[in-house]
This record gives structure tokens, C-alpha cells and sequence, in this order.
């Protein structure tokens, strides 16, 4: 599996994270031949939020990992807090000091962990008060209970504004990316075009502001359909991307590899080191995933791709 190095942490971590969202779905047994499988092939970075399932996914993960005797220290635990839910619907965003603490401590104990790798916060908080979030910071750094810690979906100026009173370097943001879905890829090549919409600038600049800063991104949903809602599908053999799926299966042929892990070594032949976050609970979609950290595509391929998505050149 090829390594990255996180952010500014000291980490190096697999450029293929595992995304645990959809783990309930998987009996105990399941659960626990999946966290095997992922560790036996390198994927040993998992990625959870304190929202996934209301807790349960992090409580059915603690269990099953638990039971698998896998040492602690050769896996890299990752969490989200700040999304506040009632009746199963998103309520508010809550990124105060006892918010955090509290979601924290929470997550230790469904992990059944002593500490977090990685902590993020997860969408922003309109009413952040970027003073609590250094407190926050600070007491679950120096107790040992977080490591590191990121955002999720957060402009530059977001996270500038945290920058300026909290003292661990941010060294993760977590954006949604793939190649139907790619705003933040393609408004760059649209610069002052008064004459469509795709010039305008919905990130902030985002890509390019966490490749100066050190900042990783990791990419979610990196086969989601575009514009449609939040998880809604794939685009692979979707009858909707004729055009991309054609594209997928001939770049795929070349390679001797799956449309998936082209999906993916899409998202990975960009230059600022990104690590994709998965969301399946299926092997041989991760075996797919796998593939693609061993192929570079070509400029040609890539443009390829991105315009068989419905992506436009200038």
C-alpha cells in the first residue's frame, strides 16, 4: 500500500482509508473478518464520525475490534464530532469546548481506545467560537487522548480563523471528491469567465490553500454521483455516465484493473497527496481501491476522464 505522510503530523498513513459509515450493516462476525481483511492488506486507517448510526457504527467497531486481538498501536483510529443530531436528523452544529470534550470522550469509550489518532471537526459551526475549540484542543492534547487533529468541509478561511487561536496544526480536511463531483478541481480552470458559472469560486481556493499549509485532503464519496444529494449512488456502471463508465472500462482495460480503481487512481494521480476515503464494506471493492495505488494515469488520461464525466475545458 503506498504511504503518505499526514499533513504536518508524523504519521504516514495508507493513501486508501477505510470509511466506517456503513459498518452496521455487517453482522459481528462480518465486522470482524472486514477489520482482518483490512489490516492483512495494509488498509489499517479507519474513519469514523460520533454521528455514524448515532454511535453505533463506533460501538459495533470497538466490539468487533476488540475481538479481533489486533494490537492497538498498528491501527490509526480517526473520528469527527460538532454534528448534533434529534430523531435522527441533523439538529445543529455544536463546535463548543464541552461539545467536543464530551463527543470525544464518548467516542473513546465505543471505541473502547485510550486515545484518538485523529480528530476532526465536522462541517463548520457558524457559531464557533474559535477560543473553545483551543481549549478543547488543548485538554484532549495534553490528557493524551487526541493526537492530531483536522476538519471536515471547511474554507480556507475557516480554518485560518481556528489557525489563529488553536495551537496544534490542522493537518486534515475532509472534502467530498470525485470525478462527477469535482467543483473544486474544476473552477480553476475557468478563471475569469464572466460568461459561465463554473468560474465561480464556491472553495475558497481550497485545494490549493491546503496544499501551501501542509493540509491533507481526504476525499469522501469518491464515487459519488454529482449534485444529486448526498449519497445517492455511484457513477460506475451507472446508465446515466455512458460516456464515463465507456472511458472507465477503456483506461481499465489498459491497466488490467477495475473501473473502480481507476475511479480512485483518478482522485490519487493529483499532486497534493490526497488520501481517499472509502465506503464500502465489500473486499473485493477495497481490492479494487488497492489497484489503483500502483498506477499513475497520464495528463491525456486524466483530462480523459474528467471530460467523459461532463466536466467542460475552457
Amino acid at each position: 500500500m503506498k504511504k503518505i505522510k499526514l499533513g504536518t503530523s508524523t504519521l504516514e498513513v495508507p493513501s486508501i482509508a477505510v470509511g466506517c459509515m456503513r459498518i452496521h450493516t455487517l453482522s459481528p462476525k462480518e465486522l470482524g473478518d472486514f477489520i482482518s481483511f483490512c489490516v492483512d492488506n495494509g488498509f489499517n486507517f479507519f474513519d469514523h464520525a460520533n454521528v455514524y448510526q448515532l454511535g453505533k457504527c463506533e460501538e459495533l467497531f470497538g466490539q468487533a475490534f476488540a475481538e479481533t486481538k489486533i494490537k492497538r498501536e498498528s491501527v490509526i483510529f480517526q473520528t469527527k464530532c460538532g454534528i448534533v443530531k434529534g430523531d435522527g436528523k441533523t439538529v445543529a452544529f455544536d463546535f463548543s469546548k464541552d461539545e467536543i470534550i464530551n463527543s470525544v470522550d464518548a467516542s473513546l469509550k465505543r471505541l473502547k481506545t485510550d486515545y484518538i489518532d485523529a480528530l476532526l471537526l465536522h462541517r463548520p459551526d457558524i457559531l464557533v467560537e474559535p477560543e473553545q475549540v483551543a481549549e478543547a484542543f488543548d485538554k484532549l492534547h495534553s490528557s493524551g487522548k487526541v493526537r492530531w487533529f483536522g476538519v471536515s468541509n471547511q474554507k480556507p478561511m475557516q480554518i485560518e480563523l481556528l489557525r489563529k487561536f488553536v495551537k496544534q496544526p490542522i493537518v486534515i480536511n475532509q472534502l467530498q471528491l470525485s470525478i462527477t463531483n469535482c467543483t473544486m478541481l474544476s473552477q480553476d480552470l475557468h478563471v475569469n469567465q464572466s460568461y459561465t458559472d463554473r468560474a465561480i469560486d464556491r472553495d475558497g481556493g481550497i485545494v490549493e490553500y491546503c496544499r501551501i499549509k501542509d493540509i491533507t485532503i481526504q476525499t469522501w464519496s469518491p464515487f459519488q454521483i454529482a449534485q444529486t444529494g448526498l449519497f445517492q449512488g455511484s457513477f460506475i456502471d451507472n446508465e446515466k455516465f455512458p460516456a464515463l463508465n465507456e472511458k472507465l472500462g477503456e483506461i481499465a482495460k489498459k491497466y488490467s484493473v477495475s473501473k473502480n480503481a481507476i475511479a480512485v487512481a483518478w482522485i490519487l494521480r493529483h499532486p497534493a497527496n490526497m488520501q481517499v476515503v472509502t465506503g464500502t464494506t465489500k473486499t473485493e471493492r477495497l481490492k479494487d481501491c488497492f489497484q489503483a495505488t500502483d498506477i499513475r494515469l497520464t495528463h491525456k488520461e486524466w483530462y480523459e476522464i474528467y471530460i467523459a464525466g461532463g466536466n467542460l475545458l475552457p
